[in-house]
């Protein structure tokens, strides 16, 4: 019964963030005719304002985000044509990151550094744990450095998830907001709700956290045994 409970609890944790995070999208994505413009146009306005005009606006099929290696702002279709609040809110969001990126900020290129790290480590890790078992009757020395690597490779994703989080929550609050507040684009009615999206943008990667230290919970607690 324990073990059931906590696992209900850690499923809590790790998919309520996601569920409530698409609530909130979802209940501001209707189309606003009293909008001037759409999410594409927000960015590139907020964009040009800022003097960052090397930075372009695409559409994507790959979800909301800023890549710094293209130098693109890239939303989803429906935030890219949509005269919708969660539309021109998270096209802000993204453009914080790309202030992140113009400002040259620590924590942004830290993320950025740890992201290849961990992509190449997350590739190796599940090489390096099916080969372990393997390598302790070839060779037991080999086989505990193999298992080190995989720990290390799974502590770097955490790492890289918890330089994100402050990153993101930047995004939205240190970046986004002020320019929103000080441009008077929305209501007081919609900036209230604004924080809300801007509250699920940050948070958006909070379930990759939680899975990650779950995964090397788990992990640890095998090698006890």
């Amino acid at each position: 019964m324990l073990y059931a409970i906590v696992a209900l609890v850690f499923l809590a944790i790790m998919y309520l963030p996601g569920f409530w995070v698409r609530s909130v999208l979802k209940k501001h994505s209707p189309e606003r005719n009293d909008f001037p413009g759409n999410g594409a146009e927000m960015a590139r306005h907020l964009l040009d304002k800022l003097d960052i005009g090397d930075v372009v606006v695409e559409v994507t099929e790959h979800g909301d985000h800023y890549d710094p290696n293209d130098k693109a702002v890239r939303l989803t279709k429906d935030k890219y044509e949509g005269r919708t609040l969660t539309g021109v809110v998270v096209a802000a969001h993204e453009v914080g990151h790309a202030v992140q990126h113009h400002r040259n900020e620590r924590l942004f290129n830290l993320r950025g550094s740890l992201a290849k790290l961990t992509y190449l480590a997350s590739r190796a890790a599940p090489i390096l744990l099916a080969a372990t078992p393997l390598l302790v009757w070839v060779n037991p020395v080999l086989s505990r450095w193999t298992l080190l690597a995989a720990v290390l490779s799974m502590l770097l994703g955490v790492l890289m998830n918890l330089v994100t989080l402050p990153v993101e929550w930047d995004a939205s609050f240190g970046k986004a907001l002020p320019l929103l507040e000080e441009g008077q684009y929305l209501s007081a009615r919609d900036m209230s709700s604004a924080r809300q999206i801007l509250t699920a943008a940050a948070l958006t990667y909070v379930a990759a956290s939680l899975a990650s230290l779950l995964n090397l919970g788990v992990l640890a607690r095998l090698l006890r045994r």
